[in-house]
């Protein structure tokens, strides 16, 4: 069954790139588990586990529900605004040494990308990068300008897509 979406088009993002390899008892305490509830919730199957064990939406599928959002355990999942490509793939709240210890690709809070935004629409709050959608270009230089690779272009033009 097809689902009509509403413009502005909208979907799920999570946010954690499983660069920590988290598992339910180790690792990052701010990672994806794979716990699976997402993709239960999920009432049209757009949600699914990847490779590394991260939830991952399928844009296309998801019509922005919130369903997944409420039932994720660490509150990973947001709803994001599908014409901003560019997304802070990390929600890891740890000081730049701790984050680097856990995580290959943590955001570390050094604030590369705010001061490479022109637009200013990237602060860093609790030592992790944050986006405001409704004032960012999608420029795409804060990904490429990221040096752990924390911030992704989703469509695969400046980052290569997790």
């Amino acid at each position: 069954m097809a689902v009509k979406k509403k413009f502005p088009y909208r979907a799920a993002f999570v946010g954690c790139n499983g660069g920590c390899r988290v598992t339910a008892d180790s690792g990052c305490e701010y990672g994806c588990t794979g716990c699976g509830a997402c993709v239960q919730a999920c009432p049209f199957g757009a949600i699914s586990i990847n490779e590394i064990g991260v939830a991952q939406v399928k844009e296309e599928t998801c019509i922005a529900c919130g369903k997944c959002t409420r039932v994720c355990p660490k509150q990973l999942i947001r709803i994001h605004d599908c014409a901003n490509y560019i997304v802070v793939a990390c929600s890891n709240q740890e000081k730049g040494a701790a984050a680097r210890k856990v995580c290959e690709v943590s955001c570390i809070g050094c604030g590369i990308c705010e001061k490479t935004c022109t637009a200013g629409a990237i602060k860093v709050k609790d030592h992790c990068a944050v986006i405001d959608e409704s004032i960012c270009l999608s420029c795409g230089m804060c990904a490429v300008k990221c040096p752990r690779h924390a911030i992704l272009d989703l469509r695969g033009i400046y980052t290569k897509r997790y």
